[in-house]
């Protein structure tokens, strides 16, 4: 059965690159065949982003907020002895289906009834019955706007912990946790927003549940600088801290 995520590499030398460990993703060294990959999925993005809703803010005929990425490749030994690599993105891209080429979400949001859409559309309710009443000015709207403010707080936190529950995360020994299960156990404190998105934890988790060996890992930016200039194009970056951490932590350990 063919598997669109996995990627066999068009530099035939690649396999003689192969680390004889598997690199810390905290490390700011950046693996020499995943380099050879990126630089393979560099030019696939070159070539293909045209085709694409998201804008990343290379090409001056793109509309709609322009967003830069973080990428990622893991090369990858399959089932069957062949080296290649996988690849994805950190959050969500602006096409929906995304291309069948990138690793997908643990968590797909249009299952369990969309309750991820139903949910925020809940709380945008709630924001413009807030704002409908803001321009009435009394006292009595005052009280109002205050329950509504603490009933949008209590039904964000929920619909973040609903979905929370929906990510479990497979270590090397093929055990599963939960995403709060993870961080409480490693923080004593709940997820930050947007855990278990990033390209990382994606790649592995892919990996892990098709029986892959993970063997080298390297994620970079793609797109337009961000503007404090911590993100730049093409450049390579370590896993974050705040998000990756914890998760990464586990799913390398056995």
């Amino acid at each position: 059965m063919t598997d669109n995520c996995f990627i066999p590499f068009i530099d035939t030398n690649a396999a003689s690159l192969i680390p004889d460990q598997f690199n810390d993703p905290f490390n700011s060294e950046t693996p020499a065949i995943c380099k050879i990959a990126s630089a393979e999925l560099q030019d696939y993005l070159m070539k293909n982003q045209q085709k694409w809703k998201h804008n990343f803010g290379l090409n001056k005929d793109k509309t709609g907020p322009i967003k830069g990425k973080m990428f990622g490749v893991l090369v990858v030994k399959n089932t069957h002895n062949e080296i290649g690599y996988l690849c994805t993105f950190s959050g969500k891209m602006a096409d929906e289906p995304h291309p069948l080429l990138f690793v997908p979400s643990l968590f797909d949001i249009s299952t369990n009834d969309n309750f991820i859409t139903k949910g925020m559309s809940e709380l945008k309710k709630i924001g413009n019955q807030i704002k409908i009443l803001k321009t009435e000015h009394n006292s009595t709207t005052q009280s109002e706007i205050s329950q509504l403010k603490n009933d949008r707080k209590a039904k964000s936190i929920h619909l973040q912990q609903e979905l929370f529950d929906q990510y479990h995360f497979l270590n090397k020994a093929g055990k599963s946790k939960s995403l709060c299960a993870i961080f409480e156990e490693d923080l004593n404190k709940k997820p930050p927003s947007g855990a278990g998105e990033c390209a990382a934890p994606k790649l592995l988790q892919y990996a892990y549940e098709r029986k892959m060996k993970p063997l080298a890992i390297a994620e970079f930016w793609w797109g337009k600088s961000t503007k404090s200039e911590e993100r730049k194009h093409k450049v390579f970056y370590p896993a974050c801290q705040d998000k990756c951490q914890p998760i990464l932590g586990y799913m390398l350990n056995s």
